[in-house]
């Protein structure tokens, strides 16, 4: 393939070809809660790479799909299901039970009460959310011969404990899902994420065997890999800026992880959502259990930590 793209437009979507793969651009190039739509075409099959919104206005190029591999789940890449009724989903075994079931999925956002029947709604009316109660596990390393092309799933968990990279082989190309190399920086703030993982994952891809790398949301595709490091660099800095955030506010006095939940490390003030605050106080405990264990915060018998 050699990073060499060729770009065009169908039904007012851009798209970029590199050999039997078609990227279609989502809005503002995948930004969520869009994202960028996947297609490999093999002499045998057509596999689609998880399902945004962008999905439901391309047409027979997606309709026409033999099969859709998620490279993890979440609403937004399940949002073109409901055109595939019937055709074979497959999710990692680790996410496949929240592509089966909306309960599990609500599980994994932390959705309780009455939040939970709101963000259905919201989902079924944003994302055309259905749940794939056939949906297939799969493992690391998986693999799917769609005729002259392979596909190969390399387990990259941390924003999900199942998420994985999809390689399309023997032509370089790596769908990296949602390590998505935005200025926002790395997301694990479900129930299940791992930050953790999420660190070495981002050790990992560096060494994916590719060309090029497409991402589901924000960047879309790179071909030049010194670009796709630097990138990759600054997105894995966010970690050390949220642990330098928590210190600084540890530096006015010992606090309690709801107290620092409100301080932010993820999102600015003004962002006011239900679930803002849950993913705060889960990502902050992640943060805060790896600082102690590198000796720099403690926590105290009140439930406060310090800085140590």
């Amino acid at each position: 393939m050699g990073g060499v793209m060729t770009a065009r437009k169908q039904n007012d979507i851009a798209r970029a070809d590199f050999g039997p793969v078609t990227v279609y651009f989502g809005d503002r190039n995948g930004k969520y809660p869009d994202g960028n739509q996947v297609i490999v075409r093999g002499s045998d099959s057509v596999a689609v790479f998880d399902t945004p919104i962008s999905a439901n206005a391309i047409g027979p190029d997606f309709t026409n799909a033999d099969l859709c591999i998620l490279g993890h789940v979440h609403e937004d890449h399940m949002a073109g299901l409901h055109l595939l009724r019937g055709k074979p989903v497959y999710a990692h075994e680790a996410d496949v039970a929240a592509a089966r079931s909306w309960e599990t999925l609500a599980d994994v956002f932390g959705y309780e009460g009455a939040e939970r029947a709101r963000s259905r709604a919201r989902f079924e009316k944003d994302f055309h959310y259905i749940e794939a109660p056939d949906a297939i596990a799969y493992k690391d390393g998986a693999t799917w011969d769609l005729g002259g092309v392979t596909v190969r799933a390399a387990h990259m968990p941390g924003h999900t404990p199942g998420h994985c990279a999809l390689l399309v082989e023997p032509y370089g190309l790596a769908f990296i899902g949602d390590i998505d190399l935005s200025t926002f920086g790395p997301y694990y703030g479900d129930t299940n994420s791992s930050l953790h993982d999420f660190r070495e994952t981002l050790r990992k891809v560096r060494d994916l065997p590719a060309k090029v790398w497409v991402t589901f949301h924000h960047k879309g595709v790179y071909t030049d890999r010194q670009r796709f490091l630097d990138d990759l660099c600054a997105y894995e800095a966010r970690f050390d800026a949220r642990d330098a955030r928590l210190l600084e506010m540890l530096g006015a006095g010992p606090q309690t992880v709801g107290q620092l939940a409100q301080g932010r490390i993820l999102y600015p003030a003004h962002v006011n959502e239900p679930w803002v605050d849950g993913v705060e106080a889960r990502s902050i405990a992640m943060h805060l259990d790896d600082l102690m264990g590198q000796g720099r915060v403690a926590r105290d018998g009140d439930g406060r930590y310090r800085l140590v």
